[in-house]
């Protein structure tokens, strides 16, 4: 635990949980999506759903989508931004079995028509773990930079990945795999010590197996 997990993170309020991990999660949807998206539709669950519209959490949601950080001044005013930027939104509550209660489902939409749905809770402080992502488990905090790889469950993929990597001087943090069913599809949620090189998500996405590759890394500019 750092000072910051103590005082809290700079924000607009009321709630770190409620407020400012909201646009987080907002943040990173907007990311894995690579754009602003064009519609968006906020599920919200618990706690969230409870009392999320007295604490801002959709707004808060809708600012982080909008790409505000948690502390910027404009974050109240996020449904008006959204609507000026014609973006189509959507708010409702829903009971997501074993959810933690800060949870939320963002299903967004860009401009050629690709949909992404994120599951991903606010763990209090700011901090944030995505869930889920397109229904398919995928855990990880987006503190480092992050590839979500969707993959065909085969020999060889996981090892091809990796060796990439390495090659590239790149460590590997933490690696996380899941599969839906044997020989179905899988994902490979790998967190690393250093950003990865450029182009490299490009060229992961060429490798036969490789369904989709998504790169994650929130210390960069968006």
């Amino acid at each position: 635990m750092n000072i910051f997990d103590i005082m809290g993170p700079i924000m607009v309020g009321p709630s770190s949980s409620h407020t400012a991990g909201a646009a987080r999660i907002g943040l990173i949807t907007r990311r894995l999506l690579g754009e602003q998206p064009v519609a968006a539709a906020l599920i919200l669950h618990g706690s969230f759903a409870a009392t999320g519209r007295g604490h801002g959490t959709d707004r808060a949601l809708v600012a982080g989508l909008l790409g505000l950080p948690p502390d910027d001044p404009r974050l109240p005013q996020s449904f008006v931004l959204a609507r000026e930027a014609g973006m189509d939104l959507s708010v409702s509550a829903a009971v997501i079995r074993g959810a933690h209660p800060n949870t939320a489902i963002l299903r967004v939409e860009n401009r050629e028509g690709r949909v992404l749905e994120v599951n991903a809770s606010s763990l209090g402080g700011g901090r944030v773990r995505v869930n889920a992502i397109d229904g398919m488990e995928a855990t990880f905090t987006g503190d480092y930079p992050t590839l979500i790889i969707r993959n065909e469950d085969k020999p060889g993929q996981v090892a091809e990945v990796a060796g990439l990597l390495s090659e590239h001087g790149v460590n590997i943090a933490a690696m996380q795999l899941y599969r839906d069913r044997r020989g179905g599809l899988a994902v490979m949620v790998i967190e690393s010590d250093q950003p990865i090189p450029e182009g490299m998500a490009d060229y992961l996405r060429t490798l036969p197996g490789i369904v989709r590759c998504t790169y994650l890394n929130m210390g960069e500019a968006d």
